[in-house]
């Protein structure tokens, strides 16, 4: 019985058609050979339709990436429009920018540094920056401006402006504050840059309420005095410039400061250096030591000086005085 069974199975293997391979492209030929499953035509289907992703917004020419927008050297005559929201750092520089218009920031509210650097700028308007309520660093140097800008927001930091036309500062108050500042400026700045102006005097309103003012830069001027209060009123000044200017003698209130480490006053028109100019009479109450002190090109005979002098600092390596020459 087992054999007849096996005899039958043979047979039938006999009869099949040899195994073929199928390749990929012969299951999708399979309707066209001829395989006996009647061929149904599918229903037509429409092609989906993909919305095209909306282009970030950045203006022609610029740079945008990371919340950052640069726009420099490009030959720009105005702010550029298209500016995105959310930009924190804008580089404005190396164009030719002749006037900040009402509208050219308003909606850029978290915006943390502005660089207008080397550009043509004479006039901001006054409500220019008072969107700005961010705004921590504004880099304004080497344009044409003749007054501090207006209404500078309260939250500004740092503010850089010299080598312009700035012969005074005028009072002005901030968006937001009650109280008029006499300078105009934030009592936040840590940092105040007035280096190559046109300032004849420094006077102890200029810089009231700058009690965080930490470096103040006012080289390259036309300064010939410094008025009697002026350091009490910056009473965590760590640096002081006033190199390049008319001096005729050191600023009063260096010796009763307390933090004050580096005052450049090289070529000036100092003729005489006092014991009491720089330090205390007792050491043990001045909490910061000089690590800073230039003189050099000035008509004071070094040779003269006493060298109590200079009993508050840190190091002698850290007095420069050298020989006059004139400018």
């Amino acid at each position: 019985m087992k054999s007849a069974c096996l005899s039958l199975l043979l047979v039938t293997a006999c009869w099949a058609l040899p195994f073929r391979q199928s390749g990929f492209l012969d299951f999708m030929m399979e309707d066209d050979a001829g395989s006996g499953v009647p061929e149904v035509s599918p229903e037509p289907v429409n092609p989906p339709v993909f919305a095209m992703p909306a282009m970030p917004k950045c203006p022609f020419r610029c740079q945008c990436h990371l919340r950052v927008v640069q726009c420099s050297d490009l030959g720009l005559k105005e702010v550029p429009e298209d500016i995105p929201d959310d930009t924190i750092l804008l580089d404005l520089q190396n164009n030719k920018i002749a006037e900040i218009k009402e509208n050219d920031f308003k909606n850029l509210k978290g915006l943390q540094t502005l660089i207008l650097v080397n550009n043509k700028i004479s006039a901001i308007h006054n409500k220019a920056l008072s969107p700005l309520t961010k705004l921590q660093r504004l880099y304004l140097s080497r344009n044409a401006l003749k007054d501090m800008p207006p209404n500078m927001p309260k939250s500004l930091q740092e503010l850089r402006i010299h080598d312009n036309a700035i012969t005074k500062i005028k009072k002005a108050t901030f968006q937001g504050m009650s109280n008029i500042i006499v300078m105009g400026l934030p009592s936040s700045l840590s940092e105040l840059h007035l280096d190559a102006n046109k300032i004849t005097k420094v006077t102890a309103a200029s810089v009231q309420g700058l009690k965080n003012l930490a470096k103040l830069g006012l080289s390259d001027n036309d300064i010939s005095s410094v008025e009697n209060g002026t350091m009490a009123n910056v009473p965590h000044l760590r640096e002081l410039h006033l190199d390049n200017n008319a001096l005729t003698s050191v600023p009063s209130g260096l010796a009763d400061h307390k933090y004050i480490q580096v005052v450049y006053l090289h070529v000036n028109k100092i003729a005489a250096v006092g014991t009491g100019d720089f330090c205390p009479p007792s050491i043990n109450s001045k909490k910061a030591m000089y690590s800073g002190i230039s003189l050099f090109s000035n008509p004071v005979p070094y040779w003269e000086v006493q060298p109590t002098t200079f009993r508050c600092v840190f190091q002698r390596s850290a007095i420069q005085l050298g020989n006059y020459r004139k400018k």
